[in-house]
């Protein structure tokens, strides 16, 4: 967790920009942590944005899809998945990958993945963006998904 080599954040425009913030209700504290610094990004690059909450990670993927279906330019996804003793966090992390995948492919539209796997609640306060956090991983997903948003208006002109 050393940030070396993650990409420049911020300094953007997104103005028009419309975002649907898509969050779990697992792991509060880490949770609320993310949607706080996703929602610090949107507000200082002047994007539209609401916050949902959904009962988890699992589900994340299919509130996506209803987003984009109401018009969202892009989603922020954000959860918390902490390895247990049995085979559940594997299927469950691999699902929430490949569904949020898949809905941004079948949308044409970006998800930024703030989904954070963690081997203990530890790793997740280090990435929560909480005071004394390493990292930002709701800051960082947001402006993933803003940045691509951008990116894909303007290519398809």
């Amino acid at each position: 967790m050393s940030g070396a080599g993650a990409p420049q954040t911020g300094g953007i425009d997104a103005s028009g920009v419309n975002v649907v913030v898509i969050a779990g209700t697992w792991h509060d504290a880490i949770t609320d942590g993310l949607i706080a610094g996703a929602q610090r990004v949107l507000d200082e690059t002047g994007a539209t944005h609401r916050v949902v909450r959904v009962p988890g990670s699992f589900e994340l993927a299919l509130a996506a899809q209803a987003a984009f279906a109401g018009g969202a330019d892009a989603v922020v996804a954000l959860g918390v998945i902490i390895r247990g003793g049995t085979p559940h966090f594997e299927y469950v992390s691999a699902a929430t990958t490949d569904g949020l995948t898949r809905v941004s492919l079948d949308a044409g539209k970006p998800v930024g993945f703030g989904v954070l796997t963690l081997d203990d609640e530890q790793q997740g306060l280090d990435r929560a963006g909480l005071e004394g956090s390493k990292e930002d991983k709701g800051a960082e997903a947001a402006d993933a998904a803003l940045r691509m948003a951008l990116l894909v208006r303007d290519l398809r002109g």
